[in-house]
C-alpha cells in the first residue's frame, strides 16, 4: 500500500554555530563533492515544500537552488534562538528541523516524523535512540513551537532540547524508525574533523 502524500511542511536547517570544535567552517567541508550543509538541506528538501537555512547575521552560506537563507537577529545565540528564527519565517503550519552538520539524514525518517506528528495530537515528534530522546531531527507544529520558543528565550533559555521538553511530544521508539535507517545514520552529526571519516 502506498503511503499517503506528506502534508506541506517548512524545513529548518540550523547553521548558526561557531564550529569551534571543528576549527574552521565545518558546513563548507566537502563530502562527496558537495558542501556538508548541502547534504542536510537537500535531505530536508526531499520532504519539505519550503526550506530555509538559518545563518548568523551577515553570513550568506551557499545553499542549493530553491533553499532560502534567513538570519538570526544576533550572532551565536544558540540553537534554540536559531530554531525560533526559522519558526517565525516558516510558511507552513508544520516544520521539520535538522542540523546543518548532519550529512546523512534519511528523508524517509524525516517523513516518518512528519506523519507521526500529523497522526497524533502532539506538538512535536522526536526520535528515541538507545533509550534517549534525540534533539535532532524533529517535526513540530509551527504555532506551538513559536509560542514555547519565544517564552523560553525570554526566560534566558538557550538549549534546543528545552523546546521539546516544554511541548507534548510523540516519541518514535527505535523499532519504529530503525527499519528505515538500520545504521541510524540520520542521527550522525559532524563536530570535529574526525567525524568526517567514513564518508
Amino acid at each position: 500500500m502506498t503511503a499517503a502524500p506528506l502534508p506541506s511542511v517548512s524545513g529548518i536547517v540550523l547553521a548558526g554555530g561557531r564550529s569551534k570544535r571543528f576549527g574552521r567552517d565545518k558546513l563548507a567541508e566537502s563530502i562527496d563533492g558537495r558542501p556538508l550543509l548541502h547534504h542536510a538541506a537537500e535531505a530536508v528538501a526531499a520532504v519539505a515544500t519550503d526550506v530555509m537555512v538559518v545563518a548568523p547575521p551577515d553570513v550568506v552560506p551557499p545553499v542549493p537552488d530553491g533553499v532560502r537563507v534567513v538570519h538570526d537577529e544576533a550572532p551565536f545565540e544558540g540553537p534554540l534562538a536559531g530554531c525560533l528564527t526559522g519558526l517565525l519565517a516558516a510558511r507552513e503550519p508544520l516544520v521539520v528541523v535538522a542540523g546543518g552538520d548532519m550529512p546523512s539524514l534519511d528523508p524517509s525518517v524525516l517523513g516518518l516524523l512528519i506523519r507521526a506528528l500529523v497522526e497524533s495530537s502532539a506538538d512535536a515528534a522526536i526520535l528515541e535512540h538507545r533509550g534517549r530522546r534525540q534533539q535532532l531531527p524533529f517535526a513540530m507544529r509551527t504555532g506551538a513551537g513559536t509560542d514555547a520558543g519565544s517564552r523560553l528565550l525570554a526566560q534566558g533559555e538557550r538549549r534546543l532540547g528545552a523546546l521539546t521538553d516544554r511541548l507534548t511530544v510523540r516519541v518514535l521508539a527505535e523499532e519504529e524508525w530503525r527499519p528505515l535507517d538500520p545504521n541510524a545514520r540520520t542521527l550522525r552529526d559532524v563536530d570535529e574533523p574526525a567525524d568526517l571519516a567514513g564518508n
